[in-house]
């Protein structure tokens, strides 16, 4: 069950693009870890990740796209997920969180063709995969915030 709702939307499942988010939570987080920016190290990470993981390939394009997109638009993006949450510094969150938030509020501010909603609840169910226990519902607050901050959600 998902924070929306199944009658919102048509569930992505197992889909290319929920693969592709999946993909580009683990770049993000390597990137993450290492504390890279610079775009001809996000264009090995990518190549990397392609050669030596198995992912799917149907997902590439738009994984690729996510990562090139969040890390180029990082500051922004993480100006917008500290806006949405005061209450906890960036530094201070979890890197799965962090990164799962980066990915979607990405999709908020500059995907127009992915819904708040899809973003919020794909982000969700990342978290709940991928997360702690309250990392699910930790995300769903600082996006919905930010989904109505940004004008994407009433």
């Amino acid at each position: 069950m998902t924070s929306r709702g199944e009658t919102k939307r048509k569930r992505e499942d197992d889909g290319p693009r929920r693969h592709a988010r999946e993909c580009a939570l683990h770049v993000l987080y390597g990137l993450d870890v290492q504390g890279v920016r610079e775009s001809e190290l996000v264009e090995r990470a990518l190549g990397a990740y392609w050669a030596h993981l198995e992912g799917p390939i149907d997902g590439r394009p738009y994984g690729d796209a996510l990562v090139r997109a969040v890390t180029s638009q990082l500051d922004e993006i993480d100006a917008s997920i500290q806006g949405a949450n005061s209450n906890w510094r960036l530094d201070r969150m979890a890197r799965v969180d962090r990164n799962i938030l980066r990915i979607a509020a990405c999709e908020i501010a500059f995907a127009t063709d992915v819904p708040a909603e899809v973003a919020i609840d794909e982000a969700v169910d990342l978290a709940k995969r991928f997360g702690s226990a309250e990392s699910a519902a930790f995300v769903n607050g600082t996006l919905d915030k930010l989904a109505r901050m940004k004008g994407r959600l009433r």
